[in-house]
């Protein structure tokens, strides 16, 4: 069996694939787009890091490949849906680098505490200003955790040795689970108002844009101390400036930048309480050998047929049962990231009925793409298709499936039903005529609408002009309707539209339509 090595990984990697009999290691690094095309035709496994990327063309080249083995996290530069397609099974390293995040955040955390940066630049000046550089203790301080997967709970257990005490917020993670790593959860807004210091680790997405921006810095400590080991563009960075020329906040620690590299000139680095470091979490050398290690470990048992671990994209089936469940697979997924971005509370249970075609199939795929869809908002680049099952259960998350032969108003139909500690949320979902997916319930109101792109979903009393007054809003923001559906629960009762739009509409807008008479709920989310 044939692999290729196309970007550079740690030796060691390399030697544990090149120590198997069965298999032939090329590694070619520097290859160009078209250079891979010709070459990768034959071979069983590639193995990349980011520089390579994986398109369609290179995927279609590839004759006898099985295996993509990404040496990091993200597969962004991996087209994982011609990917699947094709029956490749693409696979990642999410663990390679929790420790190395970890200490990067430790690191932050102490250097912004005790000024240490700025002490070391002025030493080395020639100054001699130690009462300049008081700093502060990390014991009794309470520490505020946002997102507590890999990284964050590991960060709980490395600030637990310091004597801080814990604070955590994570949706999808039960109580119980919390408490056995020492972390007290509390929601989101409690935790910017307790937290002496905050550090954050959930994967950037629409739900996480900007997750901490005014509103938030308002309501913290004025001593609150900021670090960001995760994502650029968490937190927003100009609300994090005017929080430091205002003294809202006492400093930042940031490893991580919206644009990288970032604007040099960015009034960021002109503040002395400001730690800024050039995306180092997971640059170090035990870290890269992590990820080497783990990739061909990973690679190797998938080629010998030992099993398939860390799979980011769909298992492979038969194909023709996959020819039946494809457009269902699709369906759950929207269905899922539709749910997961409108539920309220933590997620204690996912019950999922079938009726119609699927009393004839495995359901597995479907229902994974659906748990997948749910947890994803949330958890990001942590989760995938193959690993969704185990990810809901090691957070306490239950699942449930069913297959009905109850009649109901659609043939083939898929009842979502989520439990969580606040209130319960349900979601039909069907395929139209022309086998494109369709949301037709959400919660008692029957809909008419598709999930995907850009959605604004808005709860309202039944009452004239509602429809007209949103026109109004996103016609004067030159933001264009694709499609607009609505339903009521009863005359005069509770209404809901679901307004498909061209283009991701700003906050500002948001906020506007949030204004207007009888509305009582809007959420913009994107499938």
């Amino acid at each position: 069996m044939k692999i290729l090595i196309s970007d550079k990984i740690a030796l060691e990697g390399i030697q544990i694939l090149k120590a198997v009999r069965e298999f032939k290691v090329d590694c070619k690094f520097g290859l160009s787009p078209e250079q891979l095309k010709s070459i990768v035709k034959g071979y069983d496994a590639l193995i990349i890091r980011s520089t390579t990327k994986v398109t369609a063309e290179i995927i279609e080249a590839a004759d006898k490949l099985k295996f993509i083995g990404r040496a990091g996290v993200g597969i962004d530069n991996v087209d994982l849906k011609a990917a699947t397609k094709k029956g490749i099974v693409v696979m990642n390293t999410p663990g390679g680098n929790t420790t190395s995040t970890a200490e990067q955040t430790m690191s932050l955390i102490l250097a912004l505490s005790r000024n240490i940066p700025q002490a070391c630049a002025s030493l080395k000046s020639g100054k001699w200003e130690r009462s300049k550089f008081t700093g502060v203790e990390l014991y009794g301080k309470k520490l505020g955790i946002i997102g507590l997967g890999r990284i964050g709970a590991t960060v709980a257990r490395m600030a637990k040795s310091f004597g801080m005490e814990l604070i955590g917020y994570d949706p999808f993670l039960a109580q119980e689970l919390a408490a056995q790593i020492g972390v007290e959860l509390v929601e989101f807004e409690d935790l910017m108002k307790q937290a002496d210091y905050i550090t954050i680790h959930v994967p950037k997405s629409i739900e996480t844009k900007s997750l901490i921006s005014d509103k938030e810095f308002e309501i913290m400590k004025n001593d609150v101390r900021i670090i960001n080991c995760a994502r650029g563009g968490i937190v927003d960075e100009q609300a994090l400036v005017r929080a430091l020329e205002t003294d809202r906040i006492k400093g930042c620690a940031v490893d991580v930048y919206e644009k990288e590299p970032p604007d040099f000139n960015s009034p960021l680095f002109k503040f002395d309480n400001c730690v800024a470091t050039p995306h180092l979490g997971a640059s170090t050398s035990e870290a890269q050998v992590n990820v080497a290690v783990e990739i061909a470990n990973v690679i190797k048992n998938a080629l010998l047929g030992q099993g398939i671990s860390n799979a980011t994209n769909f298992p492979s089936v038969d194909a023709q049962v996959y020819k039946i469940l494809e457009p269902y697979i699709e369906l759950a997924d929207q269905m899922g990231k539709f749910a997961g971005q409108l539920i309220n509370g933590r997620v204690e249970k996912i019950k999922i009925i079938y009726n119609g075609v699927f009393c004839e199939q495995k359901v597995a795929p479907v229902s994974m793409s659906l748990v997948y869809g749910v947890l994803l908002p949330a958890l990001g680049e942590n989760i995938n298709v193959v690993n969704a099952f185990d990810v809901a259960k090691d957070r306490a998350v239950k699942i449930e499936e069913i297959s009905s032969n109850d009649e109901q108003e659609f043939v083939n139909l898929i009842r979502l039903e989520i439990t969580t500690d606040k209130e319960p949320f349900s979601l039909w979902g069907t395929l139209s005529s022309n086998n494109k997916p369709r949301i037709v319930k959400i919660d008692n109101v029957y809909v008419e609408a598709s999930p995907l792109g850009h959605i604004i979903v808005i709860n309202n009393n039944d009452q004239p002009g509602i429809v007209g007054a949103v026109g109004t809003v996103l016609a004067r923001e030159d933001i264009n309707i694709a499609s607009i559906t609505f339903g009521r629960e009863s005359k005069g009762g509770l209404a809901i539209s679901v307004v498909n739009i061209d283009s991701e509409a700003p906050q500002r807008v948001i906020e506007e339509l949030q204004k207007i008479k009888n509305i009582l709920f809007v959420k913009l989310i994107k499938v």
